[in-house]
């Protein structure tokens, strides 16, 4: 009987034939923490008698969520952190560097992998072929002292994947279509492996923005097979020795199959408070909004800020609402000065963040004000998200986002494109 993705790599990394329900221990190639979990995998780590991370281990430490530090408290964690890489030889991705998912797929991440974080969205690295998760900090500090860790193995969901995008449609209309229909719990545990014909017209970009949110929908991991488009982008990163496909077998056995045909979804917004309140964006014409946020580990790179400075150049946002641009990573950053896409967002009236998680947490500058509603194109949306309990934070797609920042209100992007 053949295996999943999943399946495949966690027997790989066991050493055994792992099938789903299995419970084992395996293996884990990259473990990582960062700034507001990492402080406490740090002193767990020490509290059970560790002093040097698995050798069999590559670890990493990321200055990403309050990147600068906005308090003092903060400051000192990222000491503690600083003090910990150095001490271990942790690699350290400091203050400016980026958003620690992005970082990890454009640096560390490779096929096959298996990858544990002290974060939920740890996931996103399934875009390129391996099984990542999200775990505890006190998990992760035992990870690190022991370079392996036990797993459930994950059913899988079947997201079969046909036709091609409308004008004006992302990735990330997909994902929100997709959660929206089965529930912020309808995968609970499970490994969504996105497949199907069309499965070649996502980028590595789109696959990102993908399996980043899986995690929204309960699951385990979001894994995408390693193909041709991931070897295209591991070798931009000067990565191509890092490659090798990884495919499901045809004879596979999945919990349940998705089918989703691209050429009929439509511009999408989650509303308040959760991800699964999805709705047609055209459907809230009229709803003003104070802020926009383009950016974070869920759309925050390259692509992204192309089409919000595509739809922006030579305009203004509307003069009742904020437009906050926070690029995922340093190397993205740098990319966008380059293209112009940095000049043309400024000249929109757009306020630009360090590389880093900025306004999505709540943590850091771009908080919203009581009774607030901001338009973001992050992937939670809960009370309190961006700092005010009392605020409205809702999810779209970028092309979704720009529109909204010209018109002040929640907008279809099509009407601009």
């Amino acid at each position: 009987m053949g295996k999943t993705i999943a399946e495949k790599i966690i027997s790989t990394k066991a050493g055994g034939d792992a099938r789903a329900g299995d419970i084992l221990v395996a293996r884990v190639d990259l473990a990582f923490v960062q700034d507001t979990t990492g402080p406490l995998t740090v002193r767990q780590f020490r509290a059970a008698g560790y002093r040097t991370i698995a050798s069999s281990l590559k670890a990493a430490v990321f200055l990403d969520h309050a990147a600068p530090s906005q308090s003092r408290e903060m400051s000192n964690d990222h000491t503690l952190l600083r003090d910990f890489a150095r001490e271990t030889g942790a690699i350290l991705s400091d203050v400016g560097d980026g958003v620690c998912h992005q970082i990890v797929a454009e640096s560390l991440a490779k096929p096959g992998d298996l990858i544990i974080g002290s974060d939920s969205h740890t996931v996103t690295a399934g875009a390129l072929g391996a099984f990542a998760c999200g775990m505890g900090s006190s998990d992760v500090a035992v990870v690190f002292g022991l370079g392996r860790t036990w797993f459930r193995i994950p059913e899988s969901y079947h997201i079969v994947v046909s036709g091609k995008f409308s004008k004006g449609v992302q990735a990330k209309d997909l994902v929100l279509s997709l959660i929206g229909q089965i529930g912020a719990d309808g995968a609970t545990y499970k490994a969504l492996e996105f497949g199907g014909d069309s499965i070649s017209q996502l980028t590595v970009s789109d696959r990102l923005t993908i399996a980043n949110m899986a995690v929204e929908a309960g699951a385990k991991v979001g894994i995408f097979p390693s193909d041709e488009i991931t070897r295209k982008y591991l070798v931009e990163q000067g990565r191509g020795k890092d490659y090798q496909p990884i495919t499901t077998d045809s004879d596979a056995t999945y919990e349940r199959t998705i089918s989703i045909d691209l050429s009929k979804l439509q511009p999408m917004v989650s509303q308040p408070h959760t991800v699964d309140n999805t709705i047609p964006a055209k459907e809230l014409a009229g709803t003003k909004i104070q802020q926009v946020l383009i950016g974070t580990c869920t759309n925050g790179r390259l692509e992204d800020l192309e089409i919000a400075a595509r739809m922006l150049k030579g305009k203004k946002h509307h003069p009742y609402t904020r437009l906050v641009v926070t690029p995922a990573s340093r190397k993205i950053l740098l990319a966008a000065i380059k293209a112009g896409y940095i000049e043309t967002l400024i000249k929109a009236g757009a306020v630009i963040m360090p590389p880093g998680c900025g306004a999505c947490l709540g943590l850091h500058q771009g908080v919203i004000g009581d009774g607030e509603s901001c338009l973001s194109t992050a992937n939670r949306n809960f009370k309190g998200r961006m700092g005010s309990a009392e605020g409205f934070v809702y999810l779209s797609s970028p092309a979704t986002a720009a529109a909204s920042a010209l018109k002040g209100e929640i907008t279809d992007p099509r009407e601009f494109l």
